[in-house]
């Protein structure tokens, strides 16, 4: 016997951007229901994994009220390496990562709403604690206690508003009137179906990532094989059931967010307290050179900071041969601090450059010796500084290196074998500025909103460290006030 659930605002998924949905809606004196495809002890998504979300700041003044309770000596080392970043840099750097091709209006939605959001999920306990990142990843705060607690800070506003979330439950078809207009959800529990009754839904349940035949698909061959940076749970249902009802498809299908990762990483990842993404992240390759299995470099390490090159360097390691490629230091990045995060990580090191290629079973070490030779003698005079974009390059070789090029000349010598990693798809659902879904006629479909990843149009080709998870809490906050305030005028 089938079951029937009735509610006034049904969200799909349970991420940041659904969750920042959820509490929208029920603030606005809604009645909301989320249904969530994961158990409650694998909740969350891939934002229980993340670290950061990128917003426009006046320097200290703008960051102080977001903080939690550290330290003077954190503070002071945090306004010490402090600049204004302004909705027009946040804006530009969205411009400039996707080549111009964002939707202008989503991305002056993101920058003009971001700051206020985060001010408004601070009212909600969430906190910001200063950076430990790399000294290139242009982010200079992240959520205390990481992606994980920051779920958590959501699901316990949720709690106290009296939000009701279903666990292992998907959904599978969504539910229209004669007119046309979204009703609900068909999903299932178990062996259990269930008939999800609402006045408004707002999908939120991620991209395509974790299905590998929808990545062969739309991205190509080759990516059905590659690892997740990120949960399992994201096989596409949501843009699947829009598109059935004539939902019109938006923004780049055939690129998405890829990183550098440790090349025995798992298959995918899922929340936990002390999980996190970053953990087989392999993000100090703007300090060293990156050689294929031919001994080759292939792209600028240093062509701005690390928070905007990394979501594509990715892609670029999948096309090298074998989709492997190795980061290279010497002692003198070691030294200066340089290489974070490879405690654990898959390495070799070797007192002389032949026998690290050697151990990397490089195709041609003669190659590889020539390439560090040509990158070394390329590298122009000027001072390197970590915490800027120094100009300290290497010229006259392709690729260049931009920035932050630091001669491969002083044993013991590193290198780490890293492969791509994928985080989330940028193809997605067309919507208006207020969240709502557009049919292929241009014309919205009644009752149905979406946010999140599942929002195409903002990213192409690359993106913004930390974009994402801001363009979640955003347009989720949009979806969730205007799909309540719908229902309720209407009723």
């Amino acid at each position: 016997m089938e079951t029937v659930v009735d509610t006034e605002v049904l969200v799909v998924g349970a991420g940041n951007a659904a969750m920042a949905a959820a509490v929208a809606a029920r603030k606005q004196g809604a009645e909301v229901v989320v249904l969530e495809k994961a158990s409650k002890s694998e909740r969350g998504g891939n934002s229980a994994l993340t670290v950061h979300m990128r917003f426009p700041y006046r320097g200290m003044e703008d960051l102080t009220p977001l903080l939690s309770d550290v330290g003077e000596d954190e503070t002071r080392s945090l306004a010490a390496r402090v600049s204004d970043y302004t909705e027009s840099d946040y804006y530009d750097d969205i411009m400039a990562v996707t080549d111009g091709r964002s939707d202008p209006t989503l991305a002056n939605i993101l920058v003009s709403e971001a700051y206020r959001t985060v001010l408004w999920m601070r009212s909600y306990g969430h906190a910001w604690i200063p950076s430990h990142e790399s000294p290139t990843s242009a982010n200079v705060v992240s959520f205390d206690g990481g992606g994980f607690a920051m779920q958590e800070r959501w699901f316990r506003a949720a709690e106290g508003l009296g939000i009701t979330v279903h666990y292992e439950t998907r959904a599978i078809e969504l539910l229209r009137d004669r007119a046309g207009g979204v009703t609900g959800v068909q999903a299932r529990t178990g062996d259990r179906d269930v008939r999800y009754k609402s006045r408004a839904v707002i999908l939120a349940c991620g991209s395509f990532e974790s299905s590998p035949e929808m990545r062969a698909r739309y991205l190509g061959a080759g990516w059905d094989k590659v690892k997740l940076r990120g949960v399992p749970f994201n096989t596409g249902d949501g843009l699947n059931m829009a598109l059935e009802l004539g939902a019109q498809s938006y923004g780049s299908w055939s690129t998405c967010h890829a990183s550098p990762q440790d090349s025995n990483r798992p298959e995918f990842d899922v929340p936990g307290p002390g999980v996190s993404g970053v953990y087989w992240s392999r993000y100090s390759y703007p300090f060293g050179i990156m050689v294929n299995v031919d001994g080759h470099r292939f792209v600028d390490e240093g062509e701005t900071w690390r928070g905007l090159t990394y979501a594509k360097t990715g892609r670029a390691i999948l096309s090298q041969p074998g989709g492997l490629a190795f980061q290279v230091f010497d002692s003198e990045q070691r030294r200066r601090g340089l290489i974070r995060g490879y405690e654990d990580a898959t390495g070799y090191k070797s007192n002389s450059l032949e026998a690290l290629a050697r151990d990397l079973e490089l195709r041609d070490v003669g190659a590889f010796l020539g390439t560090v030779r040509e990158f070394n003698d390329a590298i122009q005079e000027g001072e390197f500084h970590p915490f800027r974009l120094d100009g300290k390059s290497a010229s006259g070789i392709t690729p260049p290196k931009s920035n932050w090029a630091l001669p491969i000349t002083s044993p013991p010598f590193e290198a780490y074998p890293t492969i791509c990693g994928m985080t989330f798809t940028y193809g997605g659902l067309k919507i208006t500025p207020s969240g709502e879904v557009l049919h292929e006629s241009d014309q919205i479909i009644p009752g149905l909103y979406a946010a999140g990843e599942m929002v195409g149009g903002l990213w192409h080709d690359n993106y913004p460290s930390g974009g994402g998870m801001m363009a979640g809490a955003v347009f989720g906050r949009i979806a969730g006030t205007e799909a309540a305030q719908r229902v309720l005028s209407d009723g």
